[in-house]
């Protein structure tokens, strides 16, 4: 009889946990740091960013930050390549070029900067030397190396050349290089606060400073609809 009651008071915790971490998409399941990004439809550029964390993976998530405004693509979102089964009807998916921002829940990457910092995982910015690829053509598509490891022609954004690039986070997007499926997706430092991106996540730089920060022990960022936060119930913080 102490076994059952033993086992049906397993159950019973089993069914209390606040968050199941094998039931969550990768890599939110074993994240305890989020960067929720949401607008409230797939095709604005106006959206908002609040941190969580937790303590574990089964953790309930908490609050870390306020609310504050950031701008996404021009174009809103449309889902990324390894996203793509949580589309519901008529909602895009992530192409080159098309202005729009990754729907998803992608690992942060890393950090970079024009000045040199004592960072783990930092990259600092040089004038005609660092780049981020954005040519399908070419093996190191969407990733952020130095220009003599690429051939002449090969497209890349030389990433000195704008101011929005002082301050930045590289987004772990796994991409596809065969059906073009977007490339070099960033946090960055806005050109306004009314002004939306080619595809990156932008904001004031001193925000942009704090998830370098935050997400130096590692963390994930999670870009969505309002309308799609149910589709990862159990998942994500609740929406208030």
């Amino acid at each position: 009889m102490s076994r059952l009651r033993n086992f049906i008071w397993m159950l019973a915790a089993a069914a209390a946990t606040p968050a199941v971490a094998q039931g969550c998409p990768a890599p939110l399941s074993e994240a305890t740091r989020l960067v929720l990004v949401t607008a409230p439809h797939m095709n604005t550029s106006d959206a908002q960013l609040e941190l969580f964390q937790r303590d574990s993976a089964t953790a309930p998530w908490r609050s870390a930050s306020r609310k504050a405004p950031v701008r996404i693509g021009r174009n809103g979102m449309a889902w990324g390549y390894s996203f793509a089964s949580h589309k519901q009807g008529g909602e895009p998916e992530k192409f080159e070029g098309d202005k729009r921002t990754p729907a998803g829940i992608f690992k942060l990457g890393t950090s970079f900067g024009f000045d040199d910092v004592a960072r783990a995982n930092y990259i600092a910015v040089k004038d005609g030397e660092t780049v981020c690829v954005e040519d399908p053509s070419s093996p190191l598509y969407n990733t952020i190396t130095t220009r003599s490891k690429l051939a002449p022609q090969t497209k890349a954004d030389n990433m000195r050349d704008t101011e929005l690039f002082r301050n930045g986070l590289f987004v772990d997007y796994p991409s596809d290089r065969a059906t073009r499926r977007g490339s070099c997706i960033f946090i960055h430092i806005w050109r306004s606060p009314t002004t939306g991106t080619m595809g990156c996540v932008a904001m004031p730089e001193m925000h942009v400073k704090t998830l370098q920060s935050f997400s130096s022990s590692g963390a994930v960022i999670a870009i969505l609809p309002e309308s799609a936060r149910d589709r990862f119930a159990g998942c994500l913080p609740k929406p208030e």
